[in-house]
């Protein structure tokens, strides 16, 4: 019952990673969006800038039938303005986005611990032994330096207390660099 209970619960939090993901994608594409905008309005101010060498130029030869080297100057900042106006404004939208998308990621991570931690049996205590209870199927992790059993778990998506009773580790925070441990329900 209760393998049938955490399995749907872990179904459930992968298809709700899943629509995560695609909203972080859709967040990096209109950054991508936003990131061309501004190439674009650069290669723009370039142009500009070359339209204003050729204007300079022309000027020191006579011909007036130009604007004039203020008036350029006056479009310029009021493109320069324009521009920056556009990206903070860019920028203020994007994370709006983003920090709405953390927060709902955040409601729905503790509405789902909060959920396992309902339906998790009580542990028991004693003796330091190690519980069976864990997923039987799950993958080889090699330990590489800087991991930490909860970086390994964070990584594999697996929980700490599975890794910990698989590979019935005495004190967890002695893995080593190259030790081949078995993570449980770990991708």
């Amino acid at each position: 019952m209760w393998k049938y209970l955490l399995l749907g619960l872990g179904l459930a939090l992968a298809a709700r990673g899943q629509n995560q993901n695609v909203e972080i994608a859709n967040l990096r594409e209109d950054v991508r969006g936003l990131s061309q905008r501004v190439g674009e309005l650069l290669l723009r101010v370039e142009q500009l800038e070359r339209e204003n060498a050729e204007l300079r130029r022309r000027s020191a030869v006579g011909d007036k039938s130009y604007a004039t080297l203020a008036q350029v100057q006056q479009s310029l900042g009021d493109l320069g303005r324009e521009l920056r106006a556009a990206i903070a404004t860019s920028k203020t939208e994007t994370l709006q986005q983003v920090a709405a998308q953390l927060e709902k990621m955040g409601k729905q991570t503790n509405a789902a611990l909060e959920a396992l931690s309902r339906s998790s049996p009580p542990r028991t205590g004693g003796g330091g032994g190690f519980s069976e209870d864990f997923p039987k199927e799950g993958v080889s992790y090699t330990v590489q330096k800087g991991d930490t059993l909860a970086v390994i778990a964070r990584k594999t998506g697996a929980k700490q207390q599975d890794i910990i009773n698989a590979n019935r580790l005495a004190d967890p925070s002695r893995i080593t660099v190259g030790q081949t441990l078995f993570i449980p329900g770990g991708k």
